[in-house]
């Protein structure tokens, strides 16, 4: 059996976003809907993907905005980046746009890593950014890009599945059914 594979994930968005609901209905599988605003918070959870195991180390990072200094440990051995905004919010679009700017400087890479998440797409009437707006920022960072909402436990457990395969990717470890032969 070979051992699971190591991975660290820093959660980053806004503050109110749903990082954390989004982390624990991942790792615990419920949705937490009165939460105190994170401090930071750390949750393990063995997750497997394409048959390989992986160890995943959450960061749960405190809620962050335009001016919050990037902290070293957000890019210490980190190996991926979920990064969250809000669809009802432009404010938490507008940050984490300067938060990738940050972490990119930060790591000192041109690219690393992304799964972009528009979260609470449940509050159908709240919405201000389109789908198609998240989606085009993701494309224009080579990042991935999905929606979710942590209450109705949509997609939770896919963006850290997600996350994993880019890592995997830019490790040059593409699993097995992206690489395409033909037969001549």
């Amino acid at each position: 059996m070979p051992q699971p594979k190591h991975r660290k994930i820093a959660v980053i968005g806004y503050r109110s976003v749903g990082k954390s609901s989004l982390t624990i209905q991942f790792v615990e599988g419920q949705f937490v809907d009165s939460y105190d605003p994170t401090i930071e918070n750390t949750f393990n959870k063995l997750v497997t993907v394409n048959s390989q195991d992986f160890n995943l180390q959450l960061v749960d990072t405190a809620g962050q905005d335009e001016y919050s200094i990037f902290h070293q440990s957000h890019s210490m051995d980190i190996h991926g980046y979920v990064l969250v905004y809000s669809v009802t919010s432009m404010k938490s679009f507008e940050v984490v746009q300067s938060l990738h700017e940050k972490l990119l400087d930060m790591v000192g890479k041109i690219q690393v890593p992304t799964v972009l998440v528009g979260n609470k797409k449940d509050l159908h009437m709240e919405r201000v950014i389109k789908q198609e707006e998240g989606k085009k920022l993701a494309d224009s960072w080579g990042a991935a890009f999905m929606e979710s909402s942590a209450k109705e436990n949509e997609t939770a457990v896919e963006v850290f599945k997600r996350i994993i395969l880019e890592i995997e990717k830019a490790d040059g470890n593409a699993p097995a059914v992206e690489k395409k032969c033909a037969v001549m």
